[in-house]
């Protein structure tokens, strides 16, 4: 069964951002932090990357972090979905208007302008369609921004929330729960590494 996973980096005081984020400084100033466990050798780190790419059979992200991503600062040959595990599943971006053209061009894209349930939709039926290709169970993931993850959240949207817990403060920056609808988790699974703490959360 396809399930829809919110995978996200935050840090202790709730940010998935550090403070002034644009398109040429995607993740704001000291955001870099919140992703020093996707580039570690640490072996618990590694399998918890291995493992997300490897489930994504569509991936959902805002239009704000597909401009980072495909801008001229963003993804390359080396740093892309998976951080250096680049994957290649189908991306579904959520946007007011399609852009008029992509840098990144071999990967798969999707532009859905009739809001977030459309696009979450739209990336269950291509990992419903990868699965049966590929003969196992892929998920959609929402990869982010913190806005989509959130709106997503408070829809309804998402069966896992997956939050990569770094050890770092930001004071300010995009937040991922402040004015959220209220939800309950119930704890799946807990992995702490020298980087990070991975914590898995079914939504009820």
């Amino acid at each position: 069964m396809t399930r829809i996973i919110a995978d996200i980096s935050v840090s202790l005081d709730g940010f998935v951002t550090g403070p002034d984020p644009g398109p040429d400084n995607g993740l704001g100033t000291g955001g870099e932090a919140l992703h020093t466990w996707a580039f570690s050798d640490d072996p618990d780190d590694r399998r918890c990357l291995r493992e997300g790419t490897a489930r994504s059979g569509a991936v959902v992200l805002g239009r704000h972090l597909f401009d980072v991503v495909d801008g001229p600062n963003g993804w390359n040959d080396e740093v892309g979905y998976g951080a250096d595990q680049v994957g290649r599943p189908a991306f579904v971006v959520v946007t007011s208007s399609p852009p008029g053209s992509v840098r990144l061009t071999e990967l798969d894209w999707t532009f859905v302008s009739t809001g977030l349930p459309d696009a979450v939709a739209a990336a269950r039926e291509r990992a419903e369609a990868s699965s049966s290709h590929s003969g196992r169970n892929l998920d959609v993931v929402l990869m982010g921004g913190g806005a989509t993850i959130g709106s997503a959240l408070d829809a309804g949207l998402v069966d896992t929330l997956t939050l990569h817990l770094a050890p770092v403060v930001l004071g300010a920056g995009t937040p991922l729960f402040i004015g959220r609808t209220p939800r309950t988790l119930v704890r799946r699974s807990v992995t702490s590494t020298s980087t990070v703490t991975h914590l898995t959360y079914d939504v009820l």
